[in-house]
């Protein structure tokens, strides 16, 4: 068992990690419009296949307009243009970045030809295969960012491996919904609202599973920086939801609980992105964690006669 100390101390305060170099606000908006960008994909395509012509309109170009600039705050991120494309030269599975590479590059280029086609009226038909092949990188696209935050190592995001893909999708089906409700007439709206009111729904209950179960490690989402932006992206997505679950028929209402989802989803990822930030800072929620999981461990070997002996041997 791990002694109880009354606080926690580490070799002369020194960071134990070290602390993301990411650019703020590059990564935190990147992945802001590669959620926005996925879950828009995947309304237009049901738009379109209900026959919704303004939703799927104006849905593609969220899509297409989405990938590009986060790509371009993904690039200003690297540095330089060259190092995202030398991440196209080899796929490594194993490898988060990679494959969301592979996943940003084919669905930037899906859905600019999909909005292409639709706005121009030429080559429909391989219109609709990009649109439909845009739809198919959506969801891989709003939530590969939540495994690259978990592979790192990270302890508020590592630990979250579980739940922040939840958090992320619930997050982007929010955004692309409300954006919707706020730019469109009420007619246009109902399949939106519906996936705003489900993503709002998908993303406040993993985020709230997700805390409960890291325990301490979830202090920098109630504490300084981090825990404002937490608070302020929570309001405003039960604001919008609240907002469009009551708007009704009001073009209003709709409107703004759309622009409060959009303000509580772009809030989220400045949170979560924070928060990983002051948890690398800080070395107790590296080392705590650990020590737990030994005593854990421990604990497990002593209950358990059979695995004791074994390992004695």
């Amino acid at each position: 068992m791990v002694p109880e100390v009354p606080e926690f101390e580490s070799y002369y305060g020194r960071q134990i990690i070290k602390t993301p170099t990411w650019k703020t606000p590059d990564v935190p908006l990147y992945l802001f419009l590669g959620g926005l960008s996925g879950a828009s994909a995947l309304l237009a395509e049901g738009a379109a296949l209900s026959g919704n012509a303004e939703l799927e309109r104006f849905t593609r170009v969220v899509a297409a307009a989405g990938a590009g600039v986060g790509t371009g705050f993904l690039v200003h991120d690297l540095g330089r243009p060259e190092r995202f494309l030398n991440m196209l030269r080899v796929l490594r599975p194993t490898s988060p970045l990679s494959v969301g590479s592979f996943i940003l590059a084919p669905f930037a280029s899906l859905s600019s030809a999909a909005v292409a086609s639709h706005l121009t009226g030429r080559l429909p038909r391989l219109g609709r295969l990009a649109g439909v092949g845009a739809a198919g990188f959506g969801g891989p696209l709003a939530t590969y960012t939540a495994a690259l935050f978990a592979n790192t190592a990270v302890p508020i995001w590592h630990s979250a491996r579980r739940e922040l893909p939840f958090v992320f999708a619930g997050s982007g089906a929010a955004a692309a919904g409300g954006l919707a409700m706020a730019a469109l007439p009420v007619r246009a709206t109902g399949p939106a609202r519906r996936l705003a009111l489900a993503g709002a729904g998908l993303e406040l209950s993993a985020a709230t599973t997700m805390e409960r179960r890291l325990g301490m490690l979830a202090e920098p989402y109630h504490q300084g920086r981090s825990g404002t932006l937490m608070r302020a992206a929570r309001a405003a997505t039960l604001a919008g939801g609240v907002l469009a679950a009551v708007g009704g028929g009001s073009r209003v209402l709709r409107g703004l609980g759309g622009i409060a989802l959009v303000a509580g989803s772009v809030t989220t990822r400045f949170a979560i992105f924070e928060a990983g930030l002051a948890s690398a800072r800080d070395p107790k929620y590296t080392v705590i964690p650990q020590k737990e999981r030994i005593a854990a461990r421990q604990r497990a070997e002593g209950a358990d006669p059979a695995h004791v002996g074994t390992t004695a041997g």
